[in-house]
């Protein structure tokens, strides 16, 4: 198969991003892990369930190539953040997010989330709108689906342990249609191990069971917006559909990738890393002139 690889140069600012250091932020509850790299306007970047902030290792690159200050962090129960959390919503996420562009005190932030992040930096868009300029919504689950319900029941008797990690990452190649990152079979046994530290497939589970349906703030939202699916994803029935129906809701942006999955920006990172860069380079051009 295919694999999804990054020019050179690219490959470069890559390996220096990687050695930024962790760095972690007391929140209610717990803390959250992220790190900083680049120069410039400050883009944060939040994953999604299931994964951990290395998702954005391939988008990372593009953006500080482009200017920009690049901070991932990994949601709260997954990564390096810590565990035992009484809530993992959307909105908590949200909280998250709200308290660590806060804690950065670097102005305006843009906020990059995928699939029920996506529906979180939309509920902290519409909370915060002072501190969140630009949004981007990749693969975003924002509404309930007509078997969302089923799938949550489903996905709590899959991921009960012992056999939770193995699943989860079993299923996990689905999100990559087309093709695989290069690195993909070490980064999934690294996701696995990670799965399996105490505590972490809990966070999972409640995550999923969680509602991600933060539809009513669409409309509240003033920052300029792009929303990014790939035709493929496997989470949506019509990806395109979704796309175009949250754009026209929030006043935004829509574009798709023909043929990637769930991580568009894993999966084919030499389109969608350009086009989120000439995106959020186009809002800040406007804003300086």
């Amino acid at each position: 198969m295919t694999t999804a690889t990054l020019p050179e140069s690219i490959n470069r600012t890559q390996h220096a991003s990687a050695t930024s250091s962790t760095q972690y932020l007391a929140v209610d509850g717990g803390t959250i892990a992220y790190d900083v790299a680049g120069s410039g306007p400050t883009v944060v970047c939040v994953p999604s369930i299931g994964d951990v902030r290395a998702e954005y290792r391939y988008l990372s690159p593009y953006l500080i190539d482009a200017g920009f200050t690049v901070v991932t962090m990994d949601l709260r129960g997954h990564g390096e953040s810590s565990v035992g959390f009484d809530d993992y919503s959307s909105q908590a996420i949200g909280r998250d997010v709200i308290a660590l562009a806060r804690h950065l005190n670097r102005g305006p932030i843009t906020l990059i989330g995928t699939s029920k992040a996506g529906g979180s930096a939309v509920w902290a868009a519409a909370q915060a709108p002072e501190l969140i300029a630009n949004l981007v919504l990749i693969s975003p689950f924002v509404r309930a689906h007509g078997n969302d319900a089923m799938m949550r029941r489903m996905m709590k008797v899959l991921l009960a342990r012992p056999w939770g990690a193995a699943l989860w990452t079993m299923y996990f190649p689905n999100f990559y249609p087309s093709r695989k990152p290069e690195d993909f079979e070490a980064y999934r046994a690294d996701l696995k191990a990670n799965l399996r530290e105490p505590g972490r497939l809990q966070a999972l589970r409640a995550m999923v069971e969680s509602s991600g349906d933060v539809a009513d703030e669409l409309g509240n939202v003033s920052a300029p917006t792009l929303v990014l699916m790939g035709t493929k994803d496997p989470d949506f029935n019509h990806p395109a559909e979704e796309a175009e129906w949250i754009a026209s809701e929030i006043g935004g942006t829509a574009l798709t990738i023909e043929g990637a999955g769930h991580y568009p920006h894993a999966e084919m990172p030499e389109e969608t890393g350009p086009a989120i860069a000439r995106f959020l380079t186009s809002l800040s051009l406007r804003h300086a002139a």
